[in-house]
């Protein structure tokens, strides 16, 4: 009876590629399998597209860089996208929460940000630093793999800084992620440019603007904007197509 048990879960192991970083979503037709693949990544594929290893809670202290600031400009991000006071904003991946406070700033007393991380020791040191700076317009939420749990049209930004290429279910993520958005709400892609080979980041942890609006195409978004005056990423902006007649002007030339 052992020796039955262990052979079907050896044979389970073989077809769907079991591994820590990978989906309960691997059999869906959206995805491909690879046994042999980049070792930065899970050998799961998406539209030709390796998803990359999620950073683990252990490399917080990188999100927190002195140097950060420097190489990515977030006060230039931020800059770029017309946010309103009392708007409703989410961060995906939030982690410590760098760009959370950020754009609870943007938002103001008034308005809201929701700091969504899968892992709650990220969510931990997060609640930490609001603490110590007294941001009290921040809700964080523990996600799931293929959920933000963010209410139904309930933001009218969200933000997604590097964590994109690293989501297991891209297509379950983002259409729970359109759900939460109110109409005209616009998706924000912060990216590593894939184009630029002089940008030191591994492979698999960049994109390009080409494979995000390759990738969207299959969600109620459309694109709006792609702005390349950061260092080294570049911001690549999505608008909710579902409702075009309510469909205004948020401020982008």
């Amino acid at each position: 009876m052992l020796r039955f048990i262990l052979l079907v879960a050896a044979l389970f192991v073989i077809r769907t590629g079991c591994g820590a970083d990978l989906a309960p979503e691997t059999n869906s037709a959206r995805y491909e399998l690879r046994a042999e693949h980049d070792r930065d990544g899970i050998g799961k594929f998406y539209l030709g597209r390796e998803i990359a290893h999620v950073m683990g809670h252990e490399g917080a202290g990188w999100l927190e860089r002195p140097e950060r600031a420097e190489e990515e400009r977030p006060d230039v991000l931020l800059q770029s996208l017309p946010i309103r006071p009392g708007e409703a904003a989410a961060d995906i991946g939030a982690g410590t929460g760098y760009y959370t406070r950020r754009l609870a700033g943007k938002v103001g007393p008034n308005g809201k940000v929701f700091a969504v991380d899968i892992q709650p020791e990220m969510l931990e040191l997060l609640q930490k630093n609001l603490a110590q700076l007294r941001i009290t317009n921040v809700q964080t939420v523990l996600g799931t793999i293929t959920d933000p749990k963010l209410p139904p049209a309930s933001v009218d930004w969200v933000l997604l800084v590097d964590v994109y290429h690293e989501f297991s279910d891209p297509y379950e993520m983002m259409e729970a992620i359109c759900r939460s958005l109110k109409p005209n709400g616009c998706v924000v892609f912060v990216e590593f440019r894939l184009e630029d080979p002089a940008v030191p980041i591994k492979r698999l942890h960049k994109m390009s603007e080409a494979q995000l609006r390759k990738e969207m195409n299959a969600q109620p978004l459309q694109w709006e904007k792609t702005i390349s005056t950061l260092p080294r990423q570049h911001i690549v902006i999505f608008r909710r197509t579902e409702i075009q007649m309510f469909k205004t002007n948020r401020g982008f030339p």
